[in-house]
């Protein structure tokens, strides 16, 4: 194949990859542009409760929020159904003693702090008991 026919054979083919390089990148920005600024792991259109408010106007908390249901979500796989059921309980617990935070964003992210804690080290006794 002459230089000549590679080069238009590559120019026919720079659209394509362009565009397919420009698909995911557009999709990203509309689901961005569209997601709220704090996305919580509820919907803060539903938020009723000051805690739930403060959660959702702030992105830390948010954060917060996202990285504790995440732990937790992975956690309750791991773990048997009676565990399960504990962990349920605990979590029921900690969401009955956040809300006594109201909107006080230092006692919320104390509260997530904690509770993020105690999910880790539930997950690191997971994780020292085998290669997974």
């Amino acid at each position: 194949m002459s230089l000549a026919r590679m080069s238009l054979s590559l120019a026919w083919l720079l659209p394509i990859r362009l565009r397919s390089a420009l698909v995911p990148a557009m999709l990203a920005a509309t689901v961005l542009a569209l997601a709220p600024a704090a996305a919580a792991s509820f919907d803060c259109a539903s938020a009723r409760a000051a805690d739930e408010k403060a959660i959702c106007d702030s992105c830390d908390l948010a954060q917060l929020d996202v990285k504790m249901s995440t732990l937790y979500g992975v956690l309750t796989k791991l773990v048997a159904m009676g565990q399960r059921g504990m962990i349920q309980d605990a979590q029921r617990a900690w969401l009955a003693q956040r809300s006594t935070c109201g909107g006080d964003t230092s006692c919320l992210s104390g509260a997530y702090r904690s509770r993020i804690a105690q999910l880790e080290a539930a997950l690191g006794e997971i994780y020292s008991r085998g290669p997974f």
